[in-house]
């Protein structure tokens, strides 16, 4: 027997340990109550039942009301009841070589007025990072980048904001028909456009929605406020209060005011990666919508390392040398994320694994204080035995490479990730939705899949999961960004990588 064989097997015993223990205890007590007659239930009432009436009243008065006060605090289930991710229109569309053609116009157009624009290594650069990014070559730019010089005007950003915010919104709205009167709690993340009035208010207007509605707009998070504004801080906590009511959840990222276009080369990072696009998810705390609805919230984590100075400063939006706005990425941006998702992990950990990896797990840590020349690395437990699907932050290539390692997951595991990066670039908070779009028209998601999860990284710094288990055979939703291309995917990373490559060097390069 191999040794994956043995494991499966302890994890099989280990999981099933109170219904093997709890089926032949129970045929045992039922083969003897089989033996028991009416003389010998007689001798138990008047040997002992009848001098302790009150004793047992209690006991059981006792029992019966611990058990309905448990009931009562309980949590009541959180439903996903449908979700709807944006699809740019077509004419947004840009090549990896689109790219760079564009910021070989914006030097040329600005190398007459700015001397730094003749040395050509920061176009070098970013030639390399895109080559290595992981995106294709059907991902969407704002129309601001599309124009040169890019048009980073108010006017511009709001037009994009809310044409992916109304868009996702009005096809959920269609594929759930549920009435935007019906609305009661709504949530609007966006990290760096944040107009006045806010994003919230624009949706109230733009909906009609009602006026005891209890909106919320957040700014600032970064790429995992999709996590934290439905399962945290929020949306999750208001549906515990306010009961039979739907809550809107829509996660987007203004990219057109974020272009940068100069010499810093820690700012150029933003050019590579990010993309336009949004997601707009239907919460319910309603029993009615259990059948109706795809996922249930089992578990929600967030991981805050701001408290330090580095985690703090890995991401900051600000100025260059030239008084130009960007967003600067440290060089300490890969240990921040890896100590981040390290504490990340380790409480996620209890609450996701099974008993017999946790049991692992705890074994090998004493192992390893008592015996410590022996043994050098922790046991790696193996979330797979708890999760069937992974919708991990597309934040790079090597982003996902490192969830990847630490997780212990193959590739199949990733696919969705490198797939979202590859389509749709890296859209901020909304990406794991794009994921879950993906794995939907895959058919992998049935009812009773031990759980789904996602995990998001985000600036300040954070690490944010959401854990959902799958309430029906999930399908792809109508009108999924995915719809007319989910054939072509999962993409090979060789061929792809050379691709670009070529593209990129057959650009103005």
């Amino acid at each position: 027997m191999t040794s994956v064989n043995v494991k499966l097997l302890y994890h099989y015993v280990i999981t099933n340990l109170f219904n093997l223990c709890f089926f032949p205890l129970t045929a045992i007590v039922a083969g003897k109550a089989y033996r028991f007659t009416i003389d010998d239930l007689h001798h138990l009432y008047y040997s002992y039942l009848q001098h302790n009436l009150i004793t047992i009243a209690s006991l059981f008065a006792f029992t019966v009301s611990g058990f309905g006060l448990y009931i009562a605090t309980l949590p009541k289930p959180l439903y996903l009841v449908e979700y709807s991710c944006y699809l740019p229109p077509r004419h947004l569309k840009v090549s990896v070589s689109k790219i760079m053609d564009i910021f070989y116009q914006i030097k040329a157009d600005t190398s007459s007025r700015n001397v730094a624009c003749d040395d050509p290594s920061s176009l070098d650069f970013l030639r390399k990072i895109q080559e290595r990014s992981g995106l294709g070559d059907e991902t969407y730019s704002p129309e601001g980048l599309i124009h040169v010089p890019p048009r980073k005007s108010f006017a511009g950003s709001r037009e994009e904001t809310e044409k992916v915010i109304i868009g996702g919104i009005e096809n959920l709205f269609e594929n759930t028909k549920v009435k935007p009167k019906d609305i009661g709690i709504l949530v609007v993340n966006s990290s760096k456009f944040n107009p006045t009035p806010s994003l919230s208010a624009m949706v109230v207007n733009t909906f009609k929605l009602r006026s005891n509605i209890k909106s919320f707009n957040l700014g600032g998070m970064g790429c995992s406020a999709g996590v934290i504004a439905i399962a945290i801080d929020l949306a999750k906590d208001l549906l515990h209060v306010h009961k039979n009511t739907y809550a809107l959840v829509v996660s987007t990222e203004g990219i057109t005011q974020g272009i940068y276009a100069e010499e810093n080369r820690s700012m150029m990072f933003s050019n590579c990666l990010f993309r336009v696009g949004g997601a707009a998810i239907l919460l319910s705390n309603k029993s009615g919508d259990r059948r109706r609805s795809k996922y249930e919230l089992v578990h929600t984590v967030r991981t805050h390392t701001g408290a330090d100075d580095k985690s703090f400063r890995c991401v900051q939006q600000g100025d260059d040398e030239d008084g130009k706005t960007g967003v600067c990425l440290s060089k300490d941006i890969t240990n921040v994320a890896g100590t981040t998702l390290t504490k990340h992990i380790a409480i996620c950990r209890p609450l996701i694994l099974p008993l017999s990896e946790k049991f692992l797990f705890f074994a090998t840590s004493v192992a390893m204080k008592l015996l410590k020349d022996k043994i050098k690395h922790y046991y790696v437990p193996d979330f797979k035995l708890a999760v069937d699907h992974f919708c991990i932050q597309p934040g790079g290539r090597a982003v996902i490479d490192e969830l990847e390692k630490n997780l212990g997951l193959s590739p199949i595991d990733v696919e969705a990730s490198r797939s979202t990066l590859h389509r749709f670039g890296n859209t901020s908070s909304s990406s794991i939705w794009y994921e879950l779009a993906y794995i939907e028209p895959k058919e992998r998601l049935k009812k009773g899949n031990k759980k789904g999860w996602q995990i998001a990284l985000g600036l300040g710094f954070k690490g944010n999961s959401a854990v959902w288990v799958a309430l029906n055979n999930v399908k792809a939703s109508a009108n999924s960004p995915w719809e007319h291309c989910i054939d072509r995917y999962p993409v090979k990373n060789d061929s792809d990588l050379s691709k670009s490559k070529t593209q990129v060097q057959n650009g103005r390069s």
